[in-house]
């Protein structure tokens, strides 16, 4: 994990999306924690890897046997513990952990779950027990890209081979016996300006997406204003501002 991009997820210190208004159309019907249910059951052990501050695993993982919850963040972290004090039943420990660097005895767990997080296939098939389902939520190359483009960069602009791709070829060779990948095209409907600008701040679709202070005391963001407007302009539609987001979720069986 990069330094700049470590600090930038301690900054932001949870992965909490309630403020920003918009709704969500998807074509696929592939979804994430629906494949996490369908392979657990009430004695499950399941690993988490990225989840954030816990939002998203609290609310949406199934009641399994135990849920361990990593994020390289203490940051994260600390709102994660703060966030389960809301969900008291909830059988979930939060441990701070890079995923790359797992260190968790092999064959430990039933599942693993990572959405829109890095990946070291092959330690999570070590540490997943036989018979062990990996259930992925990705970003692909083409998320976003009609922005990637106006702007010339973003999340995997310059990549020559899809991550999608890479995920799988390196599940396969990790030693998955079944493996299954589904693209997901779904689109985003911002409410307003400030919305589709709040999501941009926070997440790393485009590159050096930031807010800084001008000289009125006011806060703009540091990126190219008539690119946005014209993204605005161009993609404002009687639902809201569209953006296409364009995932894929694999299922693979150890």
């Amino acid at each position: 994990m990069q330094e700049n991009e470590w600090k930038r997820y301690e900054d932001i210190g949870n992965w909490d999306f309630s403020d920003i208004k918009y709704t969500t159309y998807q074509e696929s019907n592939w979804d994430f924690y629906n494949e996490i249910k369908k392979h657990s059951t009430i004695s499950s052990l399941l690993l988490d890897l990225g989840t954030g501050g816990g939002e998203k695993a609290l609310a949406f993982l199934p009641d399994v046997g135990m849920i361990i919850a990593t994020d390289f963040s203490k940051e994260m972290i600390k709102t994660a513990n703060e966030n389960k004090k809301q969900f008291p039943d909830k059988k979930i420990k939060f441990v701070c952990m890079d995923n790359l660097n797992m260190t968790f005895p092999k064959n430990l767990f039933d599942i693993v779950s990572a959405r829109h997080t890095m990946i070291d296939a092959k330690q999570i098939y070590d540490v997943l027990s036989n018979d062990g389902y990996l259930i992925i939520e990705g970003v692909d190359k083409q998320d976003c890209w009609e922005l990637k483009t106006l702007f010339q960069r973003g999340q995997a602009f310059h990549d020559e081979i899809p991550i999608s791709k890479i995920d799988y070829k390196n599940i396969k060779k990790a030693g998955f016996r079944e493996i299954e990948m589904q693209e997901i095209i779904q689109y985003e409907y911002y409410e307003t300006e400030e919305d589709l600008l709040a999501l941009l701040l926070k997440t790393p679709i485009l590159d050096d997406f930031s807010e800084m202070e001008n000289t009125n005391n006011t806060h703009h963001p540091s990126i190219e204003k008539d690119l946005f407007d014209t993204y605005v302009s161009t993609h404002t539609t009687s639902k809201g501002i569209e953006l296409k987001r364009v995932l894929y979720g694999i299922v693979a069986k150890k």
